[in-house]
């Protein structure tokens, strides 16, 4: 068995500031490459000899590439923040068109819209109690109505394109929805507390 105080892991040579390609382009291939015994892994032991990582660490050659390193990730972050902070202003400036439909019209597209989605409402008859008139459970026809303009509204999705930071594009769906939500509301005012609900459970 390796005697491994003498060898320093992938992961152990990425603790130390070395990048995958660092890695490639100054280690070349693993010292000791194989199976771990002692335990089941799909992935391969690849072991860098210590002596020769700390080596390779005081070379002009290292200190260069780490410095690229470190101002890639830099300007990465920069583009990251820039393209986070156009993303949230378009979002803001972009005007929402919510189709204006007469209610029963909306209602007969809300109801199919649902069944396309395979769902299957409770209610199956007319005038039952807890049941609208048209024999879905009360409130269904508002969150239903909802899920429907919502729908409509996904093309404003594209907004969100190009962000890949999870914490930066929470942030833009989040605002996102809520827009849809109030733009809703504003279209039709008795969606607007289905519209105010989603927007505190949804954030």
């Amino acid at each position: 068995m390796t005697d491994r105080t003498t060898y320093v892991t992938l992961t152990g040579v990425r603790r130390r500031g070395w990048t995958d390609s660092m890695v490639r382009d100054l280690l070349g291939v693993p010292d000791v490459q194989g199976r771990d015994p002692r335990r089941w892994s799909l992935a391969p032991v690849r072991l860098y000899l210590l002596a020769r990582v700390e080596t390779v660490e005081r070379t002009a050659e290292f200190t260069t590439a780490a410095v690229l390193s470190k101002a890639r990730s830099a300007a990465a972050g920069v583009y990251a923040e820039r393209r986070r902070a156009a993303v949230l202003t378009a979002i803001r400036a972009e005007p929402i068109e919510v189709p204006r439909l007469p209610g029963p019209e909306l209602e007969r597209r809300a109801v199919r819209h649902r069944h396309l989605l395979g769902a299957r409402g409770p209610g199956g008859g007319a005038g039952g109690a807890g049941t609208t008139p048209g024999g879905a459970p009360e409130g269904a026809l508002a969150r239903w109505q909802v899920n429907y303009l919502r729908h409509a509204l996904s093309r404003y999705e594209s907004l969100l394109d190009g962000l890949y930071g999870e914490s930066g594009r929470r942030e833009a769906e989040r605002l996102l929805r809520r827009r849809l939500y109030e733009a809703i509301a504003a279209a039709y005012p008795a969606l607007a507390e289905e519209c105010r609900r989603r927007i505190v459970v949804e954030r």
